[in-house]
């Protein structure tokens, strides 16, 4: 049976697990120099945010290694998604 304590515990579990920093999604322009959804970041992109291959499956980040070629947009979120997931931990 579980008391008043045990409940306040575990919907505080609860809620902090819903905050949970998401990573942004990858995108590509196409040939009209539209942004488009892409399947994972390049291994360019990765390397100019200061991550490894590595780093980026443990935090669940896509990665495309036939992508060619780095888009400012996607480095800009890959910085903002390290300041926020270190900041959380």
């Amino acid at each position: 049976m579980w008391i008043r304590r045990d409940w306040d515990e575990f919907f505080n579990r609860v809620r902090k697990r819903g905050t949970a920093v998401h990573p942004p999604r990858p995108v590509d322009r196409s040939a009209r120099n539209r942004l488009v959804p892409a399947e994972g970041y390049s291994l360019a992109e990765l390397d100019d945010a200061g991550l490894s291959l590595e780093q980026a499956e443990v935090l669940g980040l896509p990665v495309d290694a036939l992508r060619v070629g780095s888009d400012q947009a996607n480095v800009t979120a890959l910085q903002m998604f390290l300041r926020a997931s270190r900041a959380r931990y």
